[in-house]
């Protein structure tokens, strides 16, 4: 890449571009504005806007608004209207996918991130990693399919998977998925699959930043979200940005077992003194049906799964104080959980933080990949570098 020099005016255009798509993007709510208008909120030369947004057109970033009946009729009394330019959405697409234990789910939006469709499917949780990524090639070629758009307007995907993943995309600790350790997840899919940028990022901090997006932790700068499963694992935001740790292994609660406790969660949620088998989300909702029906041995069962879920919170809360605790999957939509927790969180920190369960639910895996692909191609739309 050539050096950047305040004098170069291939940077100068570029800033200026970058500052017109901006406001078209985001500004007054999205609506088309005028040349004026522009210029007014850019601070910069009409005739600059101007050059601007034809070039911006060019690129199928930028297009003309069509003016509507009244404006029409308006037109013929008074003259020609200004003309007004809009962010062009459907410019490209973006993706994110969850590759889960049990399902496999995609989302697809334009530049906006208004949702354009979804598809849904269960995998088998013994399934090899090469049937896995076959299935998830699938799903996404069959959102594309029915959502009427093409593989060429991809523009990012992101998804989100179980595991300690590195900033390539590479899973460097995966046990909840077979073959999962050491796959270079974001090399195959890049090569085999989509054709474009590729994000991976590990489930629950992909959780956390869809439902700081679009769920309970909307607004909120300091946030822990736990993904309550066979191996539960939490996200982090730190001032509203995602912390990973130096090697991507924040918020692997699920490792506390190792200091002692031995107990699984199969025997934790055991009502019979066998290990509960097949340990998912219909299986763990019946338990806890069963407690509210007064069920003795259930009871027990989830006092001991709520206890265990207390420590693992209580450990993320003492060293990161957060505003607020978001309970996601197999405790989403379990609302037993909250006054247990909350009373529990209580007696063990120093400041209980608020606690909500999750919004987005099953969607929130697949919701976070497709908001940190839009935040790649936003950072490539806003970029002043050359390339």
């Amino acid at each position: 890449m050539a050096r950047l020099s305040g004098r170069d005016p291939s940077l100068l255009r570029r800033i200026n571009s970058t500052a017109v798509l901006r406001v078209l993007r985001t500004e007054f709510g999205g609506s088309p504005l005028t040349l004026t208008d522009l210029a007014n909120a850019t601070e910069l030369s009409r005739p600059t806007v101007e050059g601007v947004i034809e070039g911006l057109v060019g690129a199928g970033l930028a297009a003309e608004a069509e003016e509507n009946a009244c404006g029409t009729q308006h037109a013929a009394r008074r003259g020609r209207p200004a003309r007004r330019f809009r962010f062009k959405a459907e410019a490209g697409h973006a993706i994110g996918v969850e590759i889960g234990v049990h399902r496999i789910a995609a989302v697809l939006s334009d530049l906006t991130g208004e949702i354009a469709g979804t598809v849904t499917h269960e995998v088998d949780e013994d399934a090899p990693a090469a049937e896995r990524l076959m299935q998830a090639h699938n799903t996404v070629s069959e959102l594309i399919s029915t959502s009427g758009t093409g593989c060429e307007s991809l523009r990012a995907v992101g998804v989100g998977t179980p595991g300690i993943v590195e900033a390539d995309g590479t899973v460097r600790l995966g046990t909840a998925l077979p073959g999962w350790t050491g796959l270079a997840l974001g090399e195959r899919l890049r090569e085999t699959a989509f054709g474009c940028p590729v994000i991976v990022e590990n489930d629950a901090n992909a959780a956390v930043v869809a439902e700081r997006w679009q769920g309970a932790a909307k607004g909120a700068e300091d946030v822990v979200m736990v993904l309550v499963g066979l191996s539960p694992g939490a996200g982090s935001l730190i001032g509203g940005r995602l912390h990973r740790g130096f090697g991507g292994a924040a918020g692997e609660i699920g490792a506390l077992h190792l200091l002692g406790r031995e107990a699984t969660p199969e025997r934790l949620l055991s009502t019979t003194g066998e290990p509960l088998h097949p340990l998912d989300e219909a299986a763990v909702a019946k338990v806890f049906a069963l407690a509210r029906a007064g069920d003795e041995q259930a009871e027990r069962a989830m006092e001991r799964f709520v206890q265990r879920l207390v420590h693992d919170v209580a450990a993320l809360v003492l060293a990161l104080d957060p505003e607020l605790v978001v309970i996601g999957g197999w405790a989403s939509g379990l609302d037993d959980v909250l006054g247990p927790l909350r009373a529990e969180l209580e007696r063990y920190c120093l400041r209980p933080p608020r606690v909500a369960l999750s919004v987005l639910g099953e969607a929130a895996v697949a919701t976070g990949a497709l908001r940190l692909a839009l935040d790649k191609v936003e950072s490539e739309l806003f970029s002043v570098s050359g390339g």
